[in-house]
């Protein structure tokens, strides 16, 4: 017969196989929108630097440091201070995404696996802001953004 401690002790040992189990299933959709969520934070708090820092491969190689605060911080400036964001729609492909324009320029994205997430946003000077955020598996597995647009 066992006694209350080392079945106490197995419980412990089964909860955090449990967990690291779940974690390692954890769903792309998830994966990407806790990226997509941890970066934005960034960028609502005007860190656009750390976010490129943070972004994923693809942003960086296509667009410099100094290009992309620039041209975040132009497209956030005019909205005023972020208030609120909604979840509209979340979406896992392997397909490229749709090519952008952002600032003049077009991107594209090549093979992948992707999580477009739309979101439904508030700023003070702007109360109903569309944003897109693309996060990418990097090809060490993490998810990152790889691009952003406010409409």
């Amino acid at each position: 017969m066992r006694s209350r401690k080392a079945w106490g002790a197995a419980w412990l040992v089964g909860l955090f196989v449990a967990a690291v189990g779940a974690s390692a299933a954890e769903r792309p959709e998830d994966a990407g929108q806790a990226a997509a969520e941890s970066w934005l934070r960034l960028v609502d708090g005007g860190d656009y630097s750390g976010a490129w820092s943070q972004g994923a491969a693809h942003l960086k190689a296509t667009m410099k440091q100094g290009e992309w605060s620039q041209t975040v911080g132009s497209a956030r400036a005019p909205l005023g201070k972020h208030l609120s964001r909604r979840l509209k729609s979340r979406e896992y492909t392997e397909k490229a995404p749709t090519t952008r324009t952002i600032a003049g320029k077009v991107y594209t994205w090549g093979k992948g696996r992707y999580v477009v997430l739309e979101y439904e946003s508030a700023f003070a000077k702007k109360p109903s802001v569309g944003e897109t955020v693309v996060t990418m598996a990097d090809p060490d597995g993490v998810w990152r953004v790889s691009g952003y647009t406010v409409q």
